[in-house]
């Protein structure tokens, strides 16, 4: 009940409770591709996905920039290899087909991803969502999300700009609510975080 409380005396005028509306995205990334294997067009890609075998599921990816459109192309075969996964696609045959695919996103559309657990986020739900402290004091917004070896951890842009960025690690521990439909993350900052 507390809680709740203090959630409707927020200052609304510090846009608390809602998102900016921006435009969901078309793409989710799975990976990208980083470099070659062998001469017969087979993509060497960093997985962005917590299942490499995801690869296995999938007939086809889009593979482009970010933001921009990207082109269908049909699965031949994959094989995770040390921590990357080997992606070949139909029509990309050699090595030097293969050398314009560097750097570009292997995506899947985004009404096709693998449902998620409970507690688990995309990206693109936790990106822009505003950061409040369980006291209630307003942190600012996530701008990004760093990927570590042991946990997630969120970039916060300060609301007071006295303090540059807060890194919020993403554990049960620190973050102690998600509320995607009211735009907002409930943190407990941890000595020596903020």
């Amino acid at each position: 009940m507390e809680h709740a409380a203090r959630q409707a005396n927020i200052d609304r005028a510090r846009g608390s409770g809602t998102q900016e509306e921006a435009p969901e995205p078309r793409f989710l990334a799975i990976g990208q591709v980083v470099g070659l294997h062998g001469v017969r067009g087979e993509l060497k890609v960093q997985v962005l996905t917590d299942d490499p075998h995801r690869f296995g599921k999938l007939e086809r990816v889009f593979v482009g920039p970010d933001g921009e459109d990207a082109v269908a192309w049909a699965v031949s075969s994959y094989r995770v290899h040390k921590e990357h996964v080997l992606l070949k696609l139909e029509g990309c045959d050699d090595r030097n087909t293969a050398e314009g695919f560097r750097g570009l996103l292997v995506q899947i559309p985004i009404e096709a991803p693998v449902p998620l657990e409970e507690g688990e986020y995309y990206e693109h739900q936790i990106v822009g969502l505003e950061v409040w402290t369980s006291a209630g004091e307003y942190l600012g917004r996530v701008e990004e999300i760093l990927y570590t070896g042991a946990n997630e951890v969120y970039v916060v842009h300060d609301a007071k700009l006295d303090r540059g960025e807060i890194l919020i690690p993403a554990i049960a521990d620190v973050v102690l609510e998600v509320d995607l439909e009211a735009g907002r993350l409930e943190v407990d900052l941890m000595e020596g975080l903020a």
